[in-house]
């Protein structure tokens, strides 16, 4: 009984009561009375967010809400009424093996709602606990159907996935699905220690992969310096200064270099010499003494 009814049928009654006091007819307090009888049963109130499957004669009369509606006593019925706010029901599917024979824990939401109040109430017993076996039930077969990779990856498509079949189902029942949501896949904790290991051992390989193609670019690079430095003895020399710049100036220390890589450095000097080794060599072929041939 709602709070209106209620009034009423207090209102009546107390009417009723008065009139016995008063040494009214007797029949005008038993009429006050069945009236607020027939009003208290009567009268019924919707909230916003119900609504009343309302059966006259055990067959279908309307829907009603919300707000406030009148009903025929003992000829009309409320057999169900049904909440059309957003629900939520949690659904798990404890180890279900994927596609490629792994051993998952899958938790999920569904949210849905019911939009035909009428098929929700004659067409099924408890759309609510149908909801959550269709739910159960669909998650499994999405989980046996899926690779763990893919299900670890590609949640979104999951969801999707999961809201049409569900949806399909209970769209018979007046019920629709908003979406659905994978909270967590919950993996063997010996499965989650190969995996580890093999994403590290991916990460070494592609680092050592990087790493490789560093020291070929290094080594390209240092192939061109080589053959500046060939052509132009001036920037090698300018080079070795640098470096010997770079090594002093932290800490002043004093480095001791053989002659000839100081001669190295001195390309000027080094021609001068290569050039007097050259004439020295032409010198003293010039001065063997030529024997005369004699002829057969």
């Amino acid at each position: 009984m709602n709070p209106i009814s209620a009034v009423v049928f207090i209102i009546f009654l107390g009417g009723a009561a008065l009139a016995r006091v008063a040494n009214m007819p007797i029949w005008i307090s038993v009429v006050l009375a069945l009236v607020g009888i027939f009003l208290g049963y009567s009268i019924k109130m919707a909230q916003q967010w119900e609504r009343a499957v309302v059966l006259r004669l055990g067959k279908l009369h309307a829907v009603k809400g919300p707000g406030l509606f009148i009903l025929i006593p003992i000829i009309d019925a409320v057999t169900t009424w049904i909440d059309q706010r957003i629900r939520t029901t949690e659904v798990n599917a404890e180890q279900a093996l994927t596609k490629d024979t792994v051993p998952v824990n899958v938790d999920a939401i569904v949210f849905w709602m019911v939009h035909d109040a009428e098929r929700a109430s004659l067409e099924i017993t408890d759309y609510v606990s149908a909801v959550q076996r269709v739910a159960q039930t669909s998650l499994r077969e999405m989980i046996g159907s899926s690779v763990l990779s893919e299900l670890l990856s590609d949640r979104k498509t999951a969801d999707a996935e999961l809201k049409e079949v569900i949806g399909a189902k209970t769209a018979e029942w007046g019920v629709t699905v908003n979406s659905v949501e994978i909270r967590d896949v919950a993996i063997p904790d010996n499965l989650q220690d190969a995996m580890s290991r093999q994403a590290q051992a991916e990460r070494e390989k592609q680092a050592r992969v990087i790493l490789g193609s560093a020291e070929e670019e290094v080594a390209q690079k240092f192939v061109n310096a080589a053959k500046l430095y060939a052509s132009s003895p001036e920037a090698l020399q300018l080079r070795a200064m640098n470096i010997i710049y770079e090594t002093t100036k932290e800490r002043g220390a004093t480095i001791l270099m053989p002659t000839s890589m100081v001669d190295a450095m001195n390309p000027g000097a080094a021609a001068f010499a290569l050039n007097m080794a050259k004439n020295d060599a032409a010198q003293q072929t010039s001065s063997v003494p030529q024997v005369p041939r004699k002829d057969a």
